[in-house]
């Protein structure tokens, strides 16, 4: 199977969670510590945007027993993640000075998760479950400090609060709303790239929600101020998790109503007009200019490719 096929159209990576999220048992710390040391319990080890993985021959496993994780140096302030088949899953960061010690070795390594969920070196089942751990690991990197006051803050509830014990404020972890969008034009549609896209390589347009802004507005707003294109119609499809480093990707369809392109070029290397046929070529990577479309793992892909297969268009 190649990793094309790992992610079928209506099915990106981070959207399949197999774990029950078990929300009760955030608040029983002592439970939370018996399931830690159990021999059942499993961790994903996150370092930035690299997950921690064995290396059994050819393969590579990424669920860990805990004290697989600590033996790496993960930290040993957990996560709790959820329950997998009644056993508990976790999930850990570590430092800088325990990643450096994993370079050159034989057993496990850190390897670039983006990577991996591209190339289907992780099961699609797993890949949720994976992005949660990212995401809530960098969360508490990022907010160790009281918001309000500045003070020191504690991790509580299974990691999904943090408590100030100066001001008694309490914070939660984040997600950020992103809009993405498939415009067309009859038998067009519209895509963009930017500059650190790989040579030849075309998207939906995207844009984080503003305040107050309703999911609509988003795409209207964001479309015509990076390519100068007014829409109507939008309309919603699905969404995908997307831990970089914690945003919700919404994707929508929306109908063009000019088809001028202005490019913002602060914003987007190109923008342009591709046929059916010509997206259609894309997505399986055999456009006789060489340009591409987004990869399956990432919602653009389908987004595209369902637009692709309805020849009733947007």
């Amino acid at each position: 199977m190649s990793a094309f096929d790992s992610f079928p159209l209506g099915q990106p990576a981070f959207v399949t969670n197999v774990l029950d999220r078990a929300a009760h048992l955030r608040r029983d710390d002592e439970k939370l510590f018996a399931m830690e040391r159990k021999p059942t319990s499993r961790a994903y080890v996150v370092h930035r945007d690299s997950l921690l993985v064995k290396h059994e021959g050819e393969a590579k496993r990424a669920l860990l027993s805990i004290d697989e994780a600590l033996k790496c140096g993960a930290n040993p302030g957990t996560i709790f993640l959820g329950l997998r088949d009644g056993a508990a899953v976790f999930g850990m960061g570590m430092s800088q000075a325990a990643a450096e010690k994993l370079v050159g070795g034989q057993d496990y390594a850190l390897t670039e998760l983006r990577g991996m969920a591209m190339q289907g070196a992780i099961a699609p089942q797993e890949l949720s479950a994976v992005a949660m751990a990212k995401s809530m690991v960098s969360w508490h990197q990022r907010h160790g400090f009281c918001a309000n006051c500045g003070t020191r803050s504690a991790m509580k509830e299974g990691g999904w609060k943090r408590d100030c014990p100066a001001c008694k404020a309490e914070h939660f972890p984040r997600t950020d709303p992103v809009v993405i969008m498939l415009v067309a034009s009859g038998e067009k549609c519209l895509l963009g790239r930017q500059k650190q896209f790989p040579p030849g390589m075309y998207s939906c347009l995207a844009g984080f929600v503003e305040a107050a802004e309703t999911i609509e507005d988003a795409v209207r707003r964001e479309i015509l101020e990076e390519s100068g294109i007014r829409c109507t119609d939008v309309q919603y499809y699905m969404t995908q998790p997307w831990p970089y480093p914690s945003s919700l990707m919404i994707g929508c369809s929306a109908r063009a109503l000019n088809e001028d392109v202005v490019v913002d070029h602060s914003e987007l290397e190109d923008a342009r007009w591709f046929t059916r046929e010509e997206a259609a070529l894309m997505l399986t990577r055999t456009h006789p200019d060489g340009l591409a479309g987004p990869h399956p793992f990432a919602i653009a892909h389908h987004l595209l490719g369902r637009w692709v297969r309805d020849k009733s268009g947007a």
